[in-house]
């Protein structure tokens, strides 16, 4: 049975030290066709972000060569070699500012700069970004000592996404956006400090031969530094990994809260908001049918307050004010008030309209009939109510009547259909027009 130790052992397939050294040497350098590469991914990404196309964007992390300067300043840390890390750490600053100029370029003229979900990804990094960066580095050394390089580095290039970030801060400063700035460039900066020491503990592990001796002291200094960097990277993302589950909380425990007091009884939500901030928290809702009293609202607030998650949570439940919906309800049992029969609400309603129709229901036919009896000459008639509104959004109602006559009817016949048919119809708004 073979020992544990032999099912780990990370020299067994490596690839020739000196070969893999030289390797991470020349992927260190930004000149000719890694130049170029880095370019068009820049490019490429901003692009994807733009149009928030994930496709486009993991073909830019596949492409982009930004992982050459990072492993080079593990590898040489690790080595102790102070030439390749200042190499390392010049070409990674300067592949750093060329990414950000472009990017910002890049964002500064496109018409398009709208927030998209890629974009705002990339803003809030957190511990858990850390964990990705650490074993991704960890992956991506491992396959360079290889000889067989195998298929871990495109999954390590997506996984540990270096030019997203970079091209979302640049968004940041075309748009003046500081936060997306900040929280952009601080995820770029975590994945570049912990591929770079996942590189230079596992060629520790290896035990790489040193470029030269360095006494004690000096060992001491690279292992403070590591550890200053981490303590940097590490507080931070823990205090944003503690806001992320304090808001994944928050959001697990309205929905239950939603469904206990109001979806379980039956009630119908047709507007609902929620708000999580550092500062305030606040969940707002409107119902189809069901209205709170004061003190049914009241206890719902001190549930919210019972509940760890939701304190301090401001609830506001919008509802008509002026109470419209039980004052109709009201008006409509008086009508009822006193029938055998329960009738259904909305039957009352439409009976209501049903009557008022049939009042405003005009027999044209009658009212010719009795017309041409005083005024001869009137051989047609039809009669409309109909609404007239003016420049000032006032409304006014106009009963207007249409008449065919065989002559002209004098002005005094004129005054007398008019005051006939406004005491005929009820009305005081008549007013007459010859049809031609």
């Amino acid at each position: 049975m073979r020992k544990i130790t032999d099912l780990f052992n990370l020299r067994e397939g490596e690839d020739d030290r000196a070969k893999t050294l030289e390797t991470v040497r020349r992927n260190i350098t930004f000149e000719g066709a890694n130049l170029w590469i880095l370019a068009c991914a820049i490019i490429i990404a901003s692009v994807g972000l733009n149009v928030n196309s994930t496709a486009v964007i993991i073909g830019a992390m596949l492409i982009s060569p930004l992982m050459g300067p990072i492993v080079g300043a593990g590898f040489a840390l690790g080595i102790y070699d102070f030439v390749l890390l200042k190499k390392s750490l010049k070409n990674l600053l300067n592949a750093t500012a060329v990414s950000l100029a472009v990017s910002t370029l890049y964002f500064y003229l496109s018409p398009f700069k709208d927030v998209q979900s890629e974009l705002l990804a990339r803003t809030s990094p957190n511990i858990y970004d850390i964990l990705i960066a650490f074993f991704g580095g960890v992956v991506g050394v491992i396959a360079v000592t290889r000889s067989e390089k195998g298929n871990p580095i495109p999954g390590v290039a997506i996984a540990t996404a270096l030019m997203p970030p970079l091209c979302t801060a640049g968004y940041g400063l075309a748009t003046a956006q500081w936060s997306f700035f900040l929280g952009a460039f601080y995820l770029y900066c975590i994945n570049c400090v912990f591929i770079g020491i996942a590189t230079f503990l596992i060629i520790k592990y290896l035990n790489y031969r040193a470029v030269k001796q360095v006494d004690e002291k000096s060992q001491k200094r690279v292992k403070y530094i590591i550890v200053f960097l981490i303590i940097i990277m590490l507080l931070p993302s823990s205090y944003l990994a503690y806001s992320l589950y304090q808001e994944q909380q928050f959001k697990k425990n309205i929905n239950i809260f939603i469904e206990n007091e109001f979806t379980d009884k039956g009630y119908t939500i047709v507007y609902k908001k929620t708000d999580y901030t550092a500062n305030a928290k606040n969940l707002e809702l409107a119902f189809l049918s069901k209205r709170f009293s004061p003190s049914e609202i009241e206890n719902l607030k001190t549930k919210l307050e019972s509940n760890e998650y939701l304190s301090d949570t401001q609830l506001e439940i919008r509802q008509d004010t002026t109470d419209r919906f039980n004052t109709l309800k009201g008006d409509i049992l008086n009508q009822i008030k006193g029938s055998e029969n329960e009738m259904n609400l909305k039957d009352v309603k439409i009976m209501q309209l049903e009557k008022e129709i049939e009042s405003n229901k005009i027999d044209n036919r009658q009212i010719l009939k009795e017309t041409s009896a005083l005024f001869p000459s009137v051989s047609s008639i039809s009669i409309t109510k109909s609404t007239m509104i003016n420049q000032r959004d006032s409304i006014t109602t106009l009963t207007a009547v249409i008449y065919g006559s065989s002559t002209e009817l004098s002005k005094t016949d004129n005054a007398r259909l008019a005051e006939w048919l406004n005491e005929r119809l009820k009305v005081k708004d008549v007013s007459l027009f010859k049809k031609n």
